[in-house]
C-alpha cells in the first residue's frame, strides 16, 4: 500500500520547516521564501511501523596511532592546489560559488581539460547550457582537444546511472547543483528538498567510488550559498570564487577545507583565453600604481600563508552636505566609521566637515585588522595632501584607545616587502620583527597620535 503524501512548507532561504505557511519565515526573516513541498509520510519513532532492521555492533578504535597522509593528486593548476592544500583527495566533495558571470564554469573547464590531459578521466554534467555552448567555451580557452567527457544533463537518476557505467571518473563537475532534480520528490529544481537530496546522493557515490567532486552552487544577493546550510556542512571544502568584473583578478578563497589551511587563496587574471595564474599577487595589485599621488599607503597583508601587498587609496575632501559622505569599497564600511572615530577622538583630527572615500585598489577584500594602520597613513595623507614615501609600507592594529598592536606573521610581511623593493615599514612597536633579515628600516609607533604627528595632522 502506497505511503500516503503529506504537505510542509520549506524555506528556501534557510531550510526551516513549518507545518503551515507564513509570508515571512520565523527562523531566518526573509519574506516571501517558504514554499509548499509534498514528502511521503514516515512513521514516527518508536511506533514499531517502520521495518528498520535491528543493527550491529561496531568496532571501536582509540584515538592512538600513526597519522596517514590523505592522498592527493596535484590538478596541474598551482594556484587552486595551494588552496585546496596540495591537491584534490580523491573521494572528496568540493563546493565552489561565486557571482554569476565571475568565471566558475570557465575555471571547471580548465581544471577538467588539465586532467584530461594528464591522464585522468574527468566527467562535466552542465545543468546550465547545452553541450554546444560548453564546446563553444572550450574552443575559445584552446581546450578542444582535451579528452573530457561532456553531458547537459539536470536528471540525478541520469547522473548516476552514467557515472556507474563504464571506468571510475578521477574528477566529476556538477554545474550547478540548482539545476538538478530527482523525480522521488514533487518538489521543484532549486527547492531545499531537491538541492538538499541531490547533493547527499552525489556525496554518496563520490565516497564509495573514491571519485572527486565538484560542485557549482548559486549564490544569493547578500553573496551567501543559495539552499539549505546543510550543503555546506555535508560538503568537504567549500571555496568561493571573489572579484569585481571591473578588474581583471579573480580570488579563489577556501572557506571550509577538512583536508587543508581554510582562509588560502588563489589568484588569478582573466585574460582572452581564459584564466591565468597569479604568481605574485603583490606585484600585480601594485602594478600601476601613482607613487605620487597623496592618500595612498602600501598595506603588507597576508592571505592564508601568503604575504600579499596591496595599495589603499584614500581620498578626504570638503563636503557641502549636512552629512558628510562615507563611502568604502574593499574594506568593512563599520571599520571604517571606528577609524575615523579614532582619529577624532584620540589625536583631534576632524573630519566632520569633509567627505572621506576609502578603497582598495584592485578588486581585492581585506578583512584583515592590521589593515587600520595602512588605511590610518592613507586618510591622514589625503587630508594633509602629502604622499606618502613609496618605498615604505604599514600594517597594524588600531584599538579604540589609539594603541597600535601587534600583528601575526610580521616577519613575512617585512621579507615580502624587501623583496619587492621597499626600505621603510611603519609597524607596531610590540612583536618580533628582525630588520637585518627583512632589510627593511623599521619605524616602531605604539600609538596613532605618532603617525598623525608625522604627517603634522595631529594638534
Amino acid at each position: 500500500m502506497a505511503k500516503a503524501a503529506k504537505s510542509q512548507f520549506v524555506c528556501q532561504s534557510c531550510g526551516a520547516v513549518s507545518a503551515r505557511w507564513s509570508g515571512k519565515c520565523v527562523s531566518c526573516g526573509d519574506w516571501n521564501t517558504i514554499v509548499e513541498e509534498l514528502t511521503a509520510a514516515a512513521a514516527p519513532p518508536g511506533s514499531g511501523l517502520a521495518g528498520a532492521s535491528k543493527g550491529r555492533a561496531l568496532k571501536l578504535e582509540t584515538l592512538a596511532g600513526a597519522p596517514q597522509e590523505a592522498p592527493r593528486f596535484t590538478t596541474g593548476m598551482p594556484e587552486l592546489d595551494r588552496v585546496t592544500g596540495g591537491g584534490v583527495v580523491p573521494g572528496s566533495v568540493l563546493l565552489i560559488s561565486g557571482e554569476p558571470g565571475i568565471g566558475k564554469s570557465t575555471l571547471l573547464l580548465q581544471l577538467a581539460a588539465a586532467l584530461a590531459r594528464a591522464g585522468r578521466r574527468a566527467v562535466y554534467f552542465s545543468g546550465e547550457e547545452a553541450t554546444a555552448q560548453v564546446r563553444l567555451r572550450a574552443a575559445r580557452l584552446g581546450l578542444a582537444d582535451a579528452p573530457v567527457a561532456l553531458a547537459s544533463e539536470t536528471s540525478l537518476a541520469n547522473i548516476l546511472a552514467t557515472l556507474g557505467e563504464g571506468p571510475k571518473a578521477d574528477l566529476v563537475v556538477v554545474d550547478s547543483i540548482q539545476t538538478l532534480w530527482s523525480d522521488a520528490l514533487e518538489a521543484a529544481p532549486g527547492s531545499v528538498s531537491q538541492v538538499r537530496a541531490a547533493t547527499q546522493s552525489l556525496v554518496r557515490y563520490a565516497k564509495q567510488a573514491g571519485s572527486a567532486l565538484l560542485l557549482v552552487g548559486h549564490v544569493t544577493k547578500e553573496g551567501q550559498i543559495a539552499g539549505p546550510k546543510a550543503v555546506e556542512h555535508v560538503v568537504d571544502t567549500v571555496l568561493t570564487f571573489e572579484g569585481d568584473r571591473g578588474h581583471a583578478y579573480r580570488i579563489l578563497r577556501a572557506t571550509k577545507n577538512r583536508f587543508g589551511a581554510t582562509d588560502e587563496i588563489g589568484v588569478f587574471e582573466m585574460v582572452g583565453a581564459g584564466l591565468r595564474e597569479v604568481a605574485n599577487p603583490s606585484e600585480l595589485f601594485l602594478g600601476e600604481r601613482d607613487a605620487k599621488a597623496p592618500g595612498t599607503a602600501v598595506f603588507a597583508g597576508i592571505e592564508g600563508t601568503r604575504p600579499i601587498l596591496v595599495e589603499i587609496q584614500a581620498l578626504v575632501a570638503p563636503s557641502g552636505l549636512g552629512v558628510p559622505r562615507r563611502a568604502v569599497v574593499g574594506w568593512e564600511q563599520s571599520r571604517l566609521a571606528m577609524l575615523i572615530a579614532v582619529l577624532e577622538a584620540r589625536c583631534g583630527v576632524s573630519f566632520s566637515n569633509h567627505d572621506v572615500y576609502l578603497n582598495v585598489a584592485g578588486g581585492l577584500r581585506i578583512v584583515e585588522p592590521a589593515a587600520d594602520l595602512a588605511a590610518a597613513a592613507a586618510l591622514l595623507a589625503s587630508l594633509a595632501n602629502r604622499a606618502l614615501d613609496p618605498k615604505q609600507i604599514h600594517f597594524g592594529e588600531i584599538s579604540l584607545s589609539g594603541a597600535v598592536r601587534a600583528s601575526p606573521h610580521m616577519g613575512l610581511r617585512l621579507k615580502e616587502a624587501a623583496k619587492l623593493g621597499f626600505t621603510d615599514a611603519v609597524i607596531p612597536a610590540g612583536g618580533e620583527a628582525s630588520a637585518e633579515g627583512a632589510r627593511l628600516t623599521l619605524r616602531r609607533i605604539s600609538h596613532l597620535k605618532e603617525l598623525a604627528a608625522g604627517l603634522a595632522a595631529c594638534d
